[in-house]
Order: C-alpha cells, then structure tokens, then sequence
C-alpha cells in the first residue's frame, strides 16, 4: 500500500540524516526514495571507488601483478563502504562501526597466508571505505584532504626516490666454508656469479654441519620494481 506520511518532523529527519519532504510516498512504512541520500550514496560511493582504485592500480598492481589481490580489495572497498554507508543511514553507533573494521582488518584467508604487503593494502582500502563511508557529517573539503592523504602518503613510501626497493632470497649453501665472517666477500662473489643478481649483504641463518649446508639470506638490488612473491620459499608446501 502506498501512503504519505502524516506527520514530518525535520528535527528528527534531520538527526537521523533524511531530508525528505512532508509528501515522501512510502510502501509499507518504507520511503519509495530519498532523493537526498540517494545522491548523497552516489557521489560518495563513485568518489570512494575512485580514490580505492588509484591506489590498487597504480601503487599496489604496478608492483605486484597480482589480480587476485586486486580483486578482493575492490570489494572489500565496495562491500565495507556500502554496509557503513547504509547502516549509519539507521544511526549506526561508532563503537558498532570500528567494530566491523576490526572485523574486517583482522579476516585470514585459510589457503595461503596473506603476505603483509597484501595485508597493508586491505587495511587501508577497508580504512578509506569507513571513512567515506562514515563521515556524513565532515565537509567534502575534508574528506577530499584526506583521500589526498592517503594517496600521497602511499606515493612517497612506495616511490624509489624516498625508499629504495631491495629484494631477498633464501638461499641453500653448500659451500659451508665461506660462510666465515672473514670470508663474506669470497661467498657474495660466489654468489653473484651463480645467481647473476647484484648481492648487496648475505645473513648466515640454519647451519647443517651433518649435510655441509647453510641457509643463506640474500639481499639484493632488483632490475626491475615488481615484488616477487615467492622470494621467501624455502621448500615445497
């Protein structure tokens, strides 16, 4: 059925974010439309999107590559705008909001381990979506300045010119002997010649006497900027 309210208060429309009319059709006791948050849900979520989307982009995929990761953190970022942004359209609490971030900032996928780059990136996709999402009542100069924030922080963190990028590998040795601190420059020769990467420092980790063999960290100056992912396997899982 399809009624018009009987009575409208603006104080209380206004407490709780509407800015229907007096003459607003409902469809059991539900607005047909609120044309105010309507547009309100639109501008925000195309800005929130925007804004995610630049950051995975051109700061997360330029490196890593990884689809599957983009993936999941463009919906994160559509999934926790829209259940912020609807909700606190019912007045929902802040104490219930971090509540579902802390949720969401803490999820493990159960198929592999989510390296902690890939766990800083869906942090921070899941922040600036509560934050679009929950801020109704700051200025849109203000939530643009910090969506600007954002991007610049990340900019300058992952640019070469503030943060040189140095990748590392673990390495099985079996030349045992040259892992004698006095023999470190013999055993990053041996190494940059067999591995053909430009070595900068080497760790001695596990020592295997029974075998004659060493794990080796090596740190090493990459061609290119791209994360390599599986830099850190040891062995087959």
């Amino acid at each position: 059925m399809i009624q018009t309210f009987p009575e409208y208060d603006p104080t209380i429309a206004a407490e709780f974010g509407h800015a229907m009319t007096a003459s607003a059709q409902t469809f059991m006791g539900i607005p047909l439309m609120d044309s105010h948050n309507f547009w309100l849900l639109i501008v925000r979520f195309v800005f929130n999107i925007l804004v995610c989307w630049t950051i995975i982009q051109y700061f997360y995929y330029k490196k890593s590559r990884r689809k599957d990761y983009y993936f999941t953190f463009m919906l994160f970022s559509v999934t926790v705008f829209l259940l912020i942004f609807l909700l606190e359209s019912v007045a929902l609490q802040l104490g219930f909001a971090l509540g579902l971030f802390a949720v969401f900032s803490v999820i493990r996928y159960r198929t592999e381990t989510v390296p902690i780059r890939e766990m800083t990136y869906l942090f921070v996709v899941i922040g600036i979506s509560v934050v679009n999402g929950l801020a109704i009542a700051v200025s849109y100069a203000e939530i643009i300045l910090a969506n600007l924030l954002f991007i610049i922080v990340i900019w300058a963190l992952e640019s070469n010119k503030l943060l040189k990028h140095t990748s590392c590998k673990i390495v099985l040795y079996e030349k045992i002997e040259l892992i004698k601190p006095d023999r470190e420059a013999e055993l990053i020769d041996d190494l940059k010649t067999r591995t053909g990467l430009d070595i900068t420092k080497v760790e001695i980790g596990h020592i295997d006497f029974l075998q004659d063999t060493a794990f080796i960290k090596v740190h090493y100056n990459s061609a290119t900027n791209e994360i390599n992912t599986i830099d850190n396997i040891t062995r087959f899982q």
